[in-house]
């Protein structure tokens, strides 16, 4: 597996603008209904100016299938709301029955997802079972509050298995599998500086002698902690990031990932600093920054000619449609 195909991202920050500042001020106009557009604009741009080994991805929903099912989830939550405050034991029923739904929903945004997105005009697919979907997104994070998130691990490991082994691009399924080791390394390193948040914030916010607390002390704590939180998530995430990918497979096709810590960090703060300093309107820049550091460093490894798979794909790829309505917008919580 000597071959790498890098990604590669083409857009740029000047174009991208065009389409933001566009998508933002017809989804004001319109009270936010032209925002299901602007969201298929907008993935339609990172995806075709996405590429690897010369051919690039691209997404085919459609700003009406995602405005329907936004349309759905709206309607649901004023019934809810009426219900709740007309007869509230009946409105109690109605949120359980949202909080029992909420693996389905993760599960039919998966496929709505896939099945709207290519690469090399082979669709991709989900084809994850519901009942794992209850088992990862509802079973485990029980689990996970009942052993004080001691065994987050199993969690982010079970996340991962679902939402890479449910995909198939054309008819060849992705796989991944890890031992455990490499989660909780993550989860100890990113944990050391979350708990570090925490007790600097106590001992600045609350560890004074002074019965009042002192205003200047909890912002000090929150200098602390805000920070500590940031660099915990972004070591988490780089370190996740490359194992995954380093232990993900198309097929005979493996994935490399080589994100570091530090890029990463610098790339986030420096984005968040120029968005807040410009108002908001720097944004697109810091989003196209963003995709290509991730692209950038993101390797297919084919196993043999890269064309020859291609043509398989062609060959295999099921029959699924150009339009698939259903929910959208629910994240897996896949490491990509």
């Amino acid at each position: 597996m000597d071959q790498k195909e890098h990604f590669e991202f083409r857009g740029n920050a000047k174009e991208f603008f065009g389409i933001w500042i566009v998508n933002v001020l017809l989804s004001i106009s319109t009270l936010g209904i032209y925002s299901a557009w602007a969201k298929v604009r907008t993935k339609k741009y990172f995806y075709q100016n996405t590429y690897v080994a010369g051919r690039n991805f691209d997404y085919h929903a459609t700003g009406k299938s995602i405005l329907i099912g936004r349309l759905i989830v709206v309607a649901g939550l004023v019934i809810y709301s009426i219900v709740s405050a007309l007869l509230p034991p009946l409105g109690l029923l109605l949120a359980l029955g949202l909080f029992l739904s909420f693996p389905y929903l993760i599960y039919r945004s998966a496929c709505f997802n896939a099945r709207n997105s290519s690469w090399s005009n082979v669709r991709f697919n989900f084809v994850g079972e519901v009942g794992q979907a209850y088992k990862v997104y509802m079973g485990l994070p029980l689990l996970v509050a009942a052993t004080l998130y001691t065994t987050f691990p199993f969690l982010s490991r079970a996340t991962q298995r679902f939402g890479i082994g449910g995909h198939t691009l054309g008819n060849t399924r992705f796989e991944f599998d890890s031992p455990i080791g490499p989660f909780y390394k993550a989860f100890i390193v990113a944990g050391l500086f979350f708990v570090g948040g925490f007790a600097g914030f106590f001992t600045f916010a609350f560890g004074s002698a002074q019965t009042a607390v002192d205003p200047a002390d909890i912002a000090i704590g929150y200098l602390i902690l805000l920070p500590a939180f940031v660099i915990g998530g972004v070591i988490y995430q780089a370190m996740i990031r490359n194992h995954v990918y380093a232990h993900t497979k198309l097929g005979k096709h493996g994935f490399k990932s080589t994100i570091t810590v530090g890029g990463l960090l610098a790339l986030i703060l420096t984005n968040v600093l120029i968005t807040v300093c410009s108002l908001g309107f720097l944004l697109p820049w810091a989003q196209v920054r963003l995709h290509r550091y991730m692209a950038d460093n993101t390797q297919a490894l084919p196993n043999g000619s890269i064309d020859d798979f291609h043509g398989q794909l062609i060959e295999d790829q099921g029959a699924i449609g150009d339009a698939y309505s259903d929910i959208e917008g629910l994240d897996l919580g896949i490491a990509i």
